[in-house]
């Protein structure tokens, strides 16, 4: 897409630098929004081995004046806005009866006020752009339990809130979906692994193992196949699509 500009944030790593990677075959330029810019100038190189100009923005999302900073620098760059990939977030898995007020507000400012605020920002530059914008939930929104009921309780009001923005978008010319992922490997799943291997007392090998099984599906999801979800959602061939809350989770979800 000629002179057309995607914003990524949680592009230091995971699914946000592989979705920010994938854009730039199909953007000129990509905004790489996270708060580690050594992790993030390594997404830039990346992003620049695939021809596309990247602009690094080490800001915390959680911060109520950071989306405006973002937009703001994007747009001073840039020009304009023609995706917004909202990856960031990550949610302590902290069991219902002991996570404090503390963990669930900082869940809460990342990854559903910090993407609210963003798109709110940026709104009017995909109102002008006719762009498209993406909110990262995941499979626990479907099935919230007591071990990480923050996780699913985020996940669930993320996808309410992306029907609330398409709702807007229907009027604005502003295509608006949310995707589900399942248990992908990232570094934050590792991390989890490790947790939950010691809490059941086994080795972490025998926890990745038993994961995928215990979940009723084939294998872990790779960050760049969520990435590729992204990239189709954000491109003119799903352009009618908005709305819409879309799973790739390898078959974990057994309800229609």
């Amino acid at each position: 897409m000629t002179n057309s500009v995607a914003i990524v944030t949680g592009a230091s790593q995971g699914i946000g630098r592989s979705t920010a990677v994938r854009l730039a075959r199909d953007f000129k330029s990509i905004v790489l929004v996270a708060r580690n810019r050594a992790k993030l100038q390594e997404t830039a190189a990346d992003v620049a081995a695939a021809h596309a100009t990247p602009l690094v923005i080490d800001l915390d999302l959680s911060e109520r004046s950071s989306a405006k900073a973002v937009v703001d620098r994007s747009l001073s760059t840039f020009g304009r806005i023609d995706a917004l990939a909202n990856v960031a977030g990550a949610v302590p898995q902290i069991d219902l009866f002991e996570m404090t007020d503390e963990q669930w507000d900082g869940g809460l400012a990342l990854k559903l006020h910090g993407a609210r605020r963003l798109t709110i920002e940026a709104w009017p530059a995909l109102k002008d752009a006719k762009g498209s914008v993406v909110f990262m939930s995941g499979n626990s929104a479907l099935f919230p339990k007591a071990p990480y009921a923050a996780v699913g309780t985020i996940n669930a009001a993320i996808v309410a809130l992306a029907k609330a923005f398409s709702d807007r978008g229907i009027a604005d010319d502003v295509q608006v979906n949310s995707v589900l992922p399942g248990p992908v490997m990232t570094g934050r799943r590792r991390s989890y692994l490790e947790h939950w291997a010691s809490i059941h007392d086994m080795s972490v090998a025998e926890a990745t193992e038993k994961f995928p099984r215990d979940a009723g599906i084939a294998r872990y999801g790779k960050p760049e196949e969520i990435a590729e979800l992204i990239a189709f959602l954000v491109s003119p061939g799903a352009r009618w699509m908005t709305g819409s809350t879309l799973r790739m989770d390898g078959g974990e979800v057994k309800s229609i």
